[in-house]
């Protein structure tokens, strides 16, 4: 079975529609069904893709965007996450939930206000849907983070489930945080129409006092932290996002989460 990371090298450093392109053309090479969400407006087009595994009435959403922003080789934001869905898709497709449908969402523009995400919920019945989580920046770090957890929802109550029955314990192995101000994903577009959505991404566990004061205090953080930003936002959105900076051992542990997630899912 391929590594997350090995699949994440499918769309570092490249433009974002060969970043589509690549994608589209490995799921059809893995003879994997999948179907195509087309969006367009002034600002850009492009394609979401969405893949089911299981035939339950109650669906799970895991999202990872495609798309990085110019300059930048987007191995953290966001290949990584694409690599994660990506092996976890051919482990769930192996022997599909019985509680739950899980839809893996690989959205486009979401570097432009989550443009891909927007049009997607805009045009589906959403009525299904138990929970979602986006994943983000998931490749460096020990210490898993839900975000933008505003509301305690069942689905958030699953999630902090899942991860304690895998032995994390909470402000330790993982974070429930609530809504950060500046920084956002596509999950946003889903709880904007009423879904229980959150942002999820890995952090280092050493970095999280430092990391809490940057996302929560914006302007304070970017003058207290202008030489170096703490991990992993020292790479985000910068020349820096390369595979290099990418470790195993992360990637690895946001699929043992989500797959804890995914037996929670009903």
């Amino acid at each position: 079975m391929t590594s997350p990371l090995a699949l994440s090298r499918l769309l570092e450093g490249r433009t974002n529609a060969e970043r589509e392109a690549a994608l589209a053309r490995y799921l059809m090479s893995r003879g994997v069904p999948f179907a195509r969400h087309p969006f367009a407006d002034f600002e850009a087009r492009g394609e979401n893709f969405s893949v089911d595994v299981g035939s339950a009435d109650r669906v799970l959403v895991l999202i990872a965007h495609h798309d990085a922003v110019p300059g930048s080789p987007g191995a953290n934001d966001n290949a990584a996450a694409v690599g994660i869905l990506l092996q976890l898709l051919e482990r769930v497709a192996q022997a599909p939930p019985a509680r739950a449908r899980v839809r893996f969402l690989f959205t486009g523009a979401e570097e432009l206000g989550y443009l891909g995400a927007r049009a997607y919920v805009g045009d589906t019945a959403l009525g299904d849907i138990a929970g979602v989580l986006s994943l983000e920046l998931c490749g460096i770090g020990d210490s898993l983070v839900v975000w933008d957890a505003v509301d305690r929802t069942p689905f958030l109550e699953r999630v902090s489930g899942a991860f304690q029955g895998l032995g994390l314990q909470r402000d330790a192995g993982y974070h429930v945080v609530g809504r950060i101000p500046l920084f956002g994903s596509d999950h946003r577009a889903f709880a904007a129409a009423g879904v229980p959505a959150y942002g999820l991404t890995m952090v280092p566990a050493a970095e999280a006092e430092a990391l809490r004061e940057f996302v929560f205090s914006p302007i304070r953080g970017a003058f207290r932290y202008l030489l170096r930003r703490p991990r992993p936002f020292d790479t985000y959105h910068t020349a820096r996002d390369s595979g290099a900076t990418l470790e195993p051992g992360a990637l690895d542990a946001t699929v043992r989460a989500l797959e804890a997630v995914i037996a929670e899912a009903r």
